[in-house]
């Protein structure tokens, strides 16, 4: 049995279903007023987008049931919409593409459902549109898992990226770890102090990406001539298992080494297990440890990490 907070999110996720379904048309027996069935038209997609699939290949990237396709596809075949050739690699596969009459039989459906969509996007202000776009990728990684191969890239900071370091640092301390706001305005004092002395050649802000959506950043700032020090190491909960972390502490040893620095320190909590994993991993070594009440927390050990340059 699921636990009350459970069911509640179950609840949720099937109310959203019910909405989105019933807002896109998914409910109607036939796809936009057309002859055919939604999974129809999506199997028709697939054969206008793709370069001549297998019926194996369909059925895996669809999640269908291969004597449901095998049927459907023999009605495809009977409306002269579909075509098969045998497959030169492998005498047990065909190779299914369009005829012309399917690409002509599919086009009206692809621009009408192009239009639908288009419509009710415009019914929704700009601010409101970008943050239901964003909030579509986000459901997509989610649901699919973030893999080490999702695409994502990093940057260097632009306007707008220390509030959002600021204000992301806050939200996660305090559910994750129960840091009240004194912690995010410790963060806050660190981000002015480097945006009001950014050295570029010395130091670098570096902000990991995906569809315009931050998902993660790190500093490195001069410490003294010879010491660098990493800062505000942050990935966020959905982007967890990506390589995010490990990477974003790569290049900040890779930059103070190409900066000329000797040495690289770093100043943690011994709570936050996963960052001091990636620490460890990258060579830092822990140097000193302390007790200390801060944030709302009490018995916290501060932790000194460091990793000497060759």
């Amino acid at each position: 049995m699921a636990a009350s907070s459970d069911r509640s999110h179950i609840q949720s996720v099937r109310q959203f279903n019910r909405f989105y379904t019933r807002h896109i048309g998914l409910l109607q027996e036939r796809w936009l007023q057309s002859p055919y069935s939604l999974t129809e038209v999506r199997v028709l997609y697939e054969l206008s987008a793709r370069k001549r699939p297998t019926a194996t290949e369909l059925c895996r990237d669809l999640g269908l049931d291969a004597g449901y396709l095998s049927r459907m596809l023999r009605k495809f075949e009977t409306q002269k919409l579909v075509t098969r050739v045998r497959s030169l690699k492998d005498g047990r596969q065909s190779l299914l593409s369009l005829t012309l009459q399917g690409r002509r039989t599919f086009a009206p459906l692809e621009r009408q459902q192009v239009e639908e969509v288009g419509a009710m996007l415009e019914q929704v202000p700009t601010p409101d549109r970008t943050r239901l776009l964003k909030s579509m990728h986000h459901i997509q990684r989610a649901l699919n898992g973030a893999g080490s191969n999702a695409q994502y890239r990093l940057r260097s900071h632009q306007p707008g990226d220390m509030g959002w370091i600021v204000h992301r640092h806050g939200v996660l301390y305090s559910q994750e770890w129960g840091y009240d706001e004194r912690f995010e305005a410790l963060v806050a004092e660190i981000v002015a102090e480097f945006v009001q002395n950014f050295d570029a050649k010395r130091e670098r802000c570096w902000i990991a990406e995906q569809d315009g959506e931050i998902l993660g950043s790190i500093f490195l700032v001069r410490k003294s001539d010879r010491t660098a020090k990493l800062r505000l190491l942050l990935v966020e909960p959905a982007a967890r298992g990506m390589g995010i972390g490990k990477r974003l502490v790569s290049e900040c040893v890779n930059f103070a080494r190409s900066a000329g620095y000797r040495k690289i320190v770093l100043w943690t909590q011994s709570e936050l297990a996963a960052a001091r994993h990636l620490y460890e991993k990258a060579g830092f070594k822990l140097v000193r440890a302390k007790e200390h009440s801060s944030w709302g927390s009490d018995h916290l050990v501060a932790e000194t990490w460091e990793l000497k340059l060759a």
